[in-house]
């Protein structure tokens, strides 16, 4: 699912050539010239990502900024300055007011699209958990009761295993904490850290250092399962644009020059600890308010109590940025037959890892939801007729492609699904509602089943 960018400049040229750029990368883009003209786009179309520069004075950019972040409709929306002044007090007071990143111009066209994709993942990111936890609160919850803040945990990642004096005092001064130093392979081979950082500040500012150590440290980091919700902070040597922009392809939160001002990092850092705690904040109401709710306890998937809300407010989110949406009804062919035969306790392995399969091969944004005995939902937000048409046929290969576990008493057993796929209308005048959607989806699968079963049918308004 591309992003949506608002460019923001009230030069014509930077407009058109950064326009350019951002459509040959596949994004969907609105372009502006004044902050008047901006603030009437976003509040028509909300966009992902904001790519502003608005000349002088530079406290219109500020209060720009400033405004943004103050708004609770814009305040996750994803903002980088261009054209700021090298200067470390422009950088500092843009970033003071809210920027996510700021860039001079000319600008190295690799780091700017790998700080874009970042961003983009944490926007998602959040959009995802926000998007959950205004399910838990349609569902009746209460409000999740104030929590007291505890120091953050945060570590330095030297690669001689001595720190460099004047980050760790930064880091130590700008946060008002201590700050542990570790040596990356020590720490790797340790195990699981405790405690479990919030901040990594990775020093990878040695230019005699070979940089596919700390690449390959980066990557590590975030595939584990202690570190990965960890936020990463890279320091990079100066002039090493192309190296930022592979730290933020491998999953570094935010990359700043070791030329940069001790309260620039000081203020990056403290801004990732904030993202990281808000984010946790997000998954703990999520986990804690509705599992014993909202899941089936055999399965582990969300139950049909769960269903019914969030699937609205996906469909409405669908309408509001105009992407499509596609919902399947899946069904276990001749399910009952595997009870009568081997016994309940044989389906019921047959449905948990039938669930399992399913949650592994669909991504995280996506619900995959049992709403029947043998019938599953899964609604994929973001995908188009074909790709829902490639997910389904994938779906059908995981399950009837390895046989499925039933006990001890009985040899593997090979199952089938069949599984009905409807979309979201494609015209912005169609009313998108949930239950029609789903109807169209259960009158698929019934199609699938009488056409010989373990087979993908699409709805018969799929043109």
């Amino acid at each position: 699912m591309p992003g949506r960018i608002l460019i923001v400049d009230t030069v014509a040229t930077n407009r058109i050539v950064m326009k350019v750029k951002m459509l040959a990368a596949q994004f969907r883009v609105d372009v502006c010239a004044t902050r008047a003209e901006a603030e009437k786009c976003i509040q028509n179309n909300p966009p992902d990502l904001i790519l502003v520069s608005l000349g002088e004075p530079v406290s219109e950019l500020h209060e720009f900024c400033q405004s943004l972040r103050t708004s609770p409709h814009t305040q996750n929306i994803a903002i980088i300055a261009m054209g700021v002044a090298e200067a470390p007090q422009a950088r500092f007071a843009a970033l003071d007011a809210g920027a996510d990143d700021v860039m001079p111009r000319p600008t190295n066209d690799a780091l700017l699209l790998a700080r874009i994709r970042s961003l983009l993942r944490v926007h998602s990111t959040h959009q995802e958990l926000q998007l959950r936890d205004g399910t838990r609160s349609a569902l009746g919850f209460e409000e999740t009761a104030a929590t007291f803040e505890t120091p953050a945990h945060v570590s330095l990642l030297s690669a001689a295993g001595c720190p460099d004096s004047n980050l760790l005092a930064t880091l130590t001064q700008g946060l008002g904490q201590i700050v542990r130093s570790l040596d990356p392979d020590t720490a790797l081979r340790g195990g699981r850290l405790r405690p479990t950082p919030d901040l990594l500040v990775v020093d990878a500012s040695d230019p005699d250092q070979i940089p596919s150590r700390f690449f390959g440290l980066v990557s590590d980091l975030r595939a584990r399962p202690e570190t990965r919700q960890a936020t990463q902070l890279v320091i990079v040597p100066e002039q090493a644009d192309e190296m930022a922009a592979m730290f933020l392809d491998l999953g570094a939160d935010d990359v700043v020059s070791n030329d940069a001002s001790p309260a620039e990092i000081a203020l990056r850092a403290q801004a990732l600890i904030r993202r990281k705690r808000l984010h946790d904040r997000l998954r703990d109401t999520v986990r804690d308010g509705l599992q014993a709710a909202v899941t089936d306890p055999l399965t582990g998937l969300f139950n049909r109590r769960y269903v019914d809300p969030h699937l609205s407010r996906m469909t409405k989110q669908a309408v509001a940025s105009g992407d499509a949406m596609a919902v399947m009804m899946l069904d276990i062919d001749h399910f009952k037959s595997i009870n009568d035969t081997y016994g309940h306790a044989a389906g019921d392995c047959v449905l948990k890892q039938l669930s399992k399969r399913l949650k592994n091969n669909l991504r995280a944004i996506d619900l995959v939801a049992r709403v029947g005995g043998e019938e599953f939902l899964i609604a994929l937000p973001g995908t188009t007729a074909a790709e829902a048409q490639v997910t389904a046929d994938r779906l059908l290969k995981v399950v009837n492609g390895q046989p499925f576990d039933i006990g001890d008493l009985h040899q593997p057993l090979i199952v089938t699904i069949s599984v009905g796929v409807a979309m979201s209308p494609n015209k912005p005048s169609q009313i998108c509602e949930p239950n029609a959607i789903c109807e169209q989806a259960d009158a698929a699968l019934y199609a699938a089943k009488s056409a010989g079963r373990d087979q993908v049918a699409m709805a018969a308004s799929i043109a």
